[in-house]
């Protein structure tokens, strides 16, 4: 598997309960600038018995990237209510539930 996806998935275990974080800040936490995209492929890709919490990323401006009238858009504001992240009309507000890591706690957690 590429290195670069694990290491996108290995970013998104880090993500706490009732935090979100969107592609592109996922990709600059993996250490991987500019790569949103590749980090919306590598949730698509990822294994299901990964079990990664897949429901905690969002386009840039907080909204829920996935097609409104499927089962998924359905389950991932569910599954973000169940953590305690309001989501109103699709959208989270950003500023409010973002994940913002400390960086020495990030680096040290992704060596280990």
């Amino acid at each position: 598997m590429n290195i670069a996806i694990k290491k996108i998935w290995s970013t998104l275990q880090l993500v706490p309960t009732g935090k979100v974080v969107s592609y592109g800040q996922l990709a600059d936490l993996a250490g991987l600038p500019r790569r949103h995209r590749l980090a919306a492929r590598a949730l698509k890709i990822a294994p299901t018995e990964m079990a990664l919490p897949w429901h905690r990323v969002l386009a840039t401006s907080g909204q829920i990237s996935i097609a409104k009238e499927s089962d998924n858009y359905r389950k991932q504001m569910e599954l973000l209510r169940n953590e305690g992240v309001e989501v109103i009309n699709g959208r989270v507000d950003m500023k409010r539930f973002r994940w913002q890591p400390d960086l020495a706690e990030l680096l040290w957690t992704l060596q280990h």
